[in-house]
């Protein structure tokens, strides 16, 4: 073996440096590919969920007709979602069995629609981990960056002051859509 020359040893570094940086770059690339953990705003990623999800605990579910969950609740029933009301308060909403909790759930919902203060989505966020859910969804004015984040980095996907039931109308077009829903 000859003597290396000091540009051998610098294109040798040059080299190792440029391969470890691809190396590095596609590890990333892999990763961001595999997180489906994520905040959805577009309308792809809406759709997705709608057409695909169809199991909703819905927090802060009410039985007075006037409130808005109530006709989301409503909307989502008839457009084919099964619906778990989530209020201590209540013991049946729309005919079906209202839960204090997420943890009293038979099943794991794979959203959980929050109607809630957004001073309570980080507990709920907590509770929708515990529970199994895939999606954390807060209602039109829920916004909660705290609440959010506990999802997103225990493995949620996040939708946030978005209406599922205008998002489904506007995205799905539900034939059983119809104009009772409009508030």
């Amino acid at each position: 073996m000859g003597s290396f020359t000091l540009g051998d040893i610098f294109f040798i570094l040059m080299a190792g440096a440029i391969t470890f940086g691809i190396l590095a770059l596609v590890g990333r690339a892999k990763n961001k590919k595999r997180s489906p953990n994520r905040t959805i705003a577009d309308d792809a990623g809406l759709r997705a969920i709608l057409e695909t999800k169809r199991t909703v605990a819905m927090v802060g579910a009410s039985s007075d007709p006037d409130r808005p969950s109530h006709h989301v609740m409503e909307y989502l029933m008839e457009a084919g979602f099964t619906v778990y009301p989530i209020n201590p308060k209540e013991q049946e909403i729309l005919g079906q069995r209202a839960f204090a909790s997420l943890a009293d759930l038979p099943v794991a919902p794979e959203i959980v629609d929050v109607f809630r203060n957004p001073d309570h989505v980080p507990a709920v966020a907590r509770e929708a981990l515990a529970a199994g859910a895939r999606v954390l969804w807060l209602q039109e004015g829920v916004v909660s960056e705290e609440g959010a984040r506990i999802a997103l980095e225990g493995g949620l996907s996040v939708v946030m002051d978005r209406c599922m039931l205008k998002e489904h109308r506007r995205l799905i077009a539900s034939p059983r859509a119809d104009s009772r829903y409009s508030k």
